[in-house]
């Protein structure tokens, strides 16, 4: 099965900026890569998403502009770049994989990665 692979997360200040990875294979296949975050006692929301065709949808924080999804097919890489970041951004990030266009339903993707750690403190 295609392993997701989820990297980047890790301490940082507020106003600060991060870059998290998602690799895996398939991605140049018809479908979709999201990004999602889940804090403690929260439920897993949609952050962004990509789709093969670089369609991008933005769920939390839409309109302030501080999330951009991008991809690297080159190697096999899906990117959240994540600007101004702030306590509130603090959560388990995860990329995720569907088979068909993007979605801001957590059930809607097949295929999870691990998640990785974003701390966002002074």
């Amino acid at each position: 099965q295609e392993q997701l692979v989820e990297t980047g997360g890790g301490l940082v200040q507020p106003g600060g900026s991060l870059r998290l990875s998602c690799t895996g294979s398939g991605f140049t296949r018809a479908g979709a890569v999201g990004w999602f975050r889940q804090a403690p006692g929260k439920e897993r929301e949609a952050v962004a998403c990509i789709s093969s065709s670089d369609h991008t949808s933005y769920y939390a924080d839409s309109g302030m502009g501080r999330f951009t999804v991008s991809r690297d097919n080159a190697v096999n890489t899906v990117y959240l770049q994540i600007n101004n970041l702030t306590p509130d951004d603090t959560a388990v990030y995860y990329c995720a994989r569907r088979s068909y266009l993007c979605s801001g339903s957590a059930v809607a993707y097949t295929k999870w990665g691990q998640g990785t750690q974003v701390t966002v403190s002074s």
